[in-house]
Order: structure tokens, then sequence, then C-alpha cells
């Protein structure tokens, strides 16, 4: 494997973003760069070149006053989105998504009968547990705070009855496209909703708030019709199976406090700072 394979990348993110959350803002490039064995210079290239900004900037993105700041300035109403144009071309590297919902008689049976494969991916936010079945990705976790075994476990008791089997060969060409990485622009990323009827609501008005942009949980309560469903809401969020690619990490309470993330909170913050960081090395 070379130093500029995308695993390698990733890998070099993935750790980066772990030391520059556990030590917060001030990290020097030097430091940071001893850390993971590499030179100042090959480092911030490295880095620039997957965040889209230097490591010292993107540090700013992680004080306790990012996530305020976001509901603030980059808020959205989800009403709108849609017809704004912000949904869609404009999410984590102009990723095409194209996704259906499964019956609710094929969530009370557990996925009885459904075949899944998995398979597991380096991404910027740790080893990264991918699930799907023939007609695309069903669930996505993270396993930089839990552990490889507690993802899995996580992920496969979301549908006890069903048959799973390891094959990332097939999930790959998803995954590539979900992580930027696919060289065909008219590439998609097919996904599968597993869910009750009112948690696929959700995980749909998820999908309508852009990369670089938050809600809250009262304003998905509201799109869909049930305004004082909120900690209902929650709960749908936190059970979302496709992190990530349903973007339940832009849900932020109406304070402009994190919330909860079921992958742990420093994996949260680091979603919303790269992609805030994406965001501004994009504009124009």
């Amino acid at each position: 494997m070379t130093d500029q394979s995308p695993a390698y990348h990733y890998n070099v993110i993935a750790r980066a973003l772990k030391i520059i959350d556990a030590n917060g803002p001030g990290l020097s490039l030097e430091a940071l760069a001893a850390q993971m064995g590499m030179s100042a210079a090959h480092f911030q290239r490295v880095f620039s070149a997957w965040v889209g900004v230097s490591p010292k900037r993107y540090q700013q993105y992680l004080t306790l006053d990012h996530a305020r700041a976001l509901l603030a300035q980059r808020f959205t109403l989800l009403d709108t989105a849609a017809e704004a144009g912000l949904s869609g071309s404009s999410r984590l590297h102009d990723l095409f998504l194209t996704w259906e919902a499964m019956t609710p008689g094929d969530v009370a049976r557990g996925g009885e009968g459904l075949a899944i494969y998995w398979g597991w991916f380096d991404s910027p936010f740790g080893p990264a547990l991918v699930m799907g079945t023939e007609r695309g990705i069903c669930g996505m976790g993270f396993a930089a705070e839990m552990g490889e075994a507690a993802t899995f476990d996580d992920l496969q008791g979301r549908w006890p009855l069903a048959d799973f089997s390891e094959n990332p060969s097939i999930l790959g060409p998803w995954v590539k496209t979900a992580l930027g990485l696919h060289p065909s622009p008219n590439a998609a990323a097919p996904l599968t909703l597993i869910g009750a009827p009112f948690q696929i609501k959700v995980w749909e008005a998820l999908l309508k708030i852009p990369s670089g942009h938050v809600t809250t949980y009262s304003e998905i309560a509201q799109h869909i019709g049930h305004p004082k469903a909120v900690r209902a809401v929650g709960t749908a969020v936190g059970r979302n199976p496709i992190s990530l690619l349903i973007p339940c990490h832009r849900a932020l309470r109406k304070s402009g406090g994190l919330g909860g993330y079921h992958w742990g909170l420093p994996v949260k913050r680091a979603m919303l700072a790269y992609e805030a960081a994406r965001d501004e090395a994009s504009a124009p």
C-alpha cells in the first residue's frame, strides 16, 4: 500500500481528527504531525487535501461554540430546503443518493428472509461497518468509540432474523460513491430504509439537511406534522441505521447543544467540523 492510497489517507485523517478532538484547539502543526509520524509539510498537504482547510483552521470548528454558531448561521428550514436547492447536489462530496423504504411488514418480521451483506471500510471517522441488501445500503456504523465487536452487534441487532454474510465487494462501489471516491459523476449510492413509518418520516427529513448546515429536533417534528413529538423524533434520529449518509449528526438541540450521538459525540463533532470545513473550502 502506498502513501497515496485512499485507505492510507483515510487512516491518517481518522487518527488526526481523533487527536485534534482529544486535545482541543491550540495543538501546533508540528506537534500534531509528530504524533502522526510525518513531517509537518507532508501532513499539512495530506490533511488539507482531504479536509479542505489547514489543521489550524479545522481546530476552530471543534470549539464548544461551533454548534451554536452553526445553528445561528446555517440553520435549515426543512420545508424550504428542497425548494432552495439545498438538498441533493450540495451534500457532502456532491453525493447522489437514491432511497426506498421497506414495508412495515418487512420491519415487523425482524428482517426474516432478508439477505444482508456486510463489510468494514476505512473512513475519515474511523472504521466504518457497512451493511446492505441487494437494493442498497441499509446500515452504516462507526467503531472509533464503541469498538468493532459492539458496532457489529448493534447493527446486526436491528434485523435479528436476517441472513448475514460478509461480502464487502458487493458494497464497495456504493461505499466509494458515499465517501466521494467513485470516478463516475453519475454514480449513485442507493439506500434501503428499514424502519417503522414514523422513523422513516424522520429519516427522510434528515436527508433534506444539506452538508454544512444543521436543524433542530423541534424543526424536524414540525416538518413531519407532529410538532409535539420532539422526544419521539429524538429517539428516531438516534435509531437511524445509516449514519453519515442519513445525516443525523446535523440535528441539534434548540439550545445549540449537540444532543446525543449513537456512535459517540467525538464522532459527531468531527463530522460537523469536517463538513463545515469542506463547505468553506468549496465556497466561491
